[in-house]
């Protein structure tokens, strides 16, 4: 799997983006460059909330988090916020993500079908509610039917703290979708030859709300069903590491408030909320510090492979041991320990023939970043994916961030790199054509003699 194009005509401060990943670069690393305030990390932000957040009904809030003030021009009826080319199985598709009015959605439904949906429900619901049973029409049965209903109007509930009567609405509900039956089939042809999928509704203010979908083209078989079912497994195939500030951008708008407020505020709740936040998005990482609960798990998954092993076989592996030297290459002249009943670890260093031990202090920043992202990549697995990572360089010397390309070359070689980076020595560690630039740009050009 691989991102080979980004478009994005306009969010934010990205105006007019189209960048080109090329699937026969060799490694499949790319620097994003620019300078402070080109929308680096927006647009890695971007890309991921798209890719990992569409699908999964828990994590819809973070997409609408991202989408609140994405307006529509009064002359236009739908807006794209992006499209992006994946190379899967040696196909180019095509997802075009974008923006509509419900007035929209509910005129082309009325000229496809001869359905008026002027009704007392909620826009936003009945279109979801309607694109999904209408799919689902001829294989689910009333109990079937209902229980979507449900599901929907939970969602809807607990995400717009609406004080309604769900008993009520799905009751209302089920007897409305009995009534125009006759006109779901013809709803139905109209998403699947559109190849569209409704993603979820979105507030562009306090008052208005807007509907996002997006279009799939490009899969071998072209249905609603095999859309969703790519769109599930890219989401688990796509991952973010950032440092511990980024965590912000994922907040509601009133959380991400508290950021730039001047007044006192409970700073338990501040970081709880961060926490919480990374406990939804587990594709998410931050390497602001060694994390140890991590590097524990690792072990213990590295020790009950060779367990597994022996049980097997009849002989220990040797997974602990080979993690543990992979580790102590790492840190040159440290060394790596861990305690007994695999709760904690230490560090030592040999000196003059002496060991002295030390505290996770005397190891430098640089250090620690380098072995959690080396122990994220291995704990998890991650092969075959794509991994955003912003501002990578951080706390690295500047050969460290030359040599953190042929790290992740080492590590994870089968994965897509782009890192958003203001770093030349990371960007000089791979050919001119492999840097990807927006404004203002990182690398500066020099008029030829």
């Amino acid at each position: 799997m691989h991102l080979q194009r980004i478009r994005v005509p306009d969010f934010r401060v990205l105006k007019d983006v189209d960048i080109t990943f090329e699937k026969d670069f060799v490694p499949r690393i790319f620097p994003l460059g620019s300078l402070n305030g080109g929308g680096k990390s927006t647009l890695l932000q971007l890309i991921f909330t798209l890719l990992h957040c569409s699908t999964d009904p828990d994590k819809k809030h973070f997409l609408q988090n991202l989408l609140y003030g994405f307006n529509i021009r009064e002359d236009s009826p739908k807006r794209t916020l992006a499209i992006i080319d994946i190379w899967n199985n040696n196909k180019n598709v095509i997802i075009d993500f974008f923006a509509c009015k419900a007035s929209y959605v509910k005129q082309q439904w009325k000229v496809n079908s001869d359905l008026n949906l002027t009704t007392y429900f909620p826009d936003s619901l009945t279109i979801q509610i309607l694109s999904e049973i209408s799919l689902e029409l001829d294989t689910v049965d009333q109990q079937g039917i209902e229980a979507k209903i449900e599901s929907s109007i939970k969602y809807y509930k607990k995400y717009k703290n609406e004080t309604i009567n769900t008993k009520k609405l799905l009751r209302d509900y089920s007897k409305w979708l009995q009534e125009i039956k006759p006109f779901l089939p013809k709803i139905k042809n109209y998403i699947e030859f559109n190849h569209l999928m409704f993603i979820s509704d979105y507030r562009v203010n306090d008052q208005e709300e807007n509907i996002f979908l997006c279009r799939i083209d490009g899969l071998n078989i072209p249905s609603i069903s095999h859309s969703k079912s790519f769109l599930n497994n890219l989401s688990e195939n796509i991952f973010i590491t950032a440092p511990l500030t980024q965590v912000f951008i994922f907040m509601s708008k009133k959380d991400r408030k508290l950021l730039f407020k001047t007044e006192e505020i409970d700073s338990n709740d501040y970081y709880s909320i961060i926490k919480n936040t990374k406990t939804q998005l587990m594709n998410l990482f931050t390497y602001d510090f060694l994390a140890v609960d991590l590097l524990i798990r690792t072990f213990k998954d590295a020790r009950d492979r060779d367990f597994r092993e022996a049980i097997e076989t009849g002989e220990y592996g040797n997974h602990y041991q080979r993690l543990k030297n992979e580790l102590n290459q790492m840190l040159f002249n440290k060394k790596i320990n861990i305690d007994k009943d695999l709760n904690g670890v230490n560090f030592t260093l040999d000196r003059n023939g002496e060991t002295i031990e030390l505290s996770p202090e005397d190891l430098s920043h640089g250090e620690l970043k380098r072995l959690s992202i080396y122990m994220w990549l291995k704990h998890h697995n991650i092969e075959d994916a794509i991994v955003l990572m912003d501002e990578i360089e951080i706390a690295f010397h500047p050969d460290w961030q030359y040599q953190i390309i042929r790290d992740l070359q080492e590590w994870a070689p089968n994965n897509q790199y782009i890192l958003a980076t203001h770093s030349y020595e990371l960007c000089q560690a791979l050919t001119p054509a492999h840097v990807k630039e927006l404004e203002p740009k990182l690398i500066k050009q020099y008029p030829e003699n």
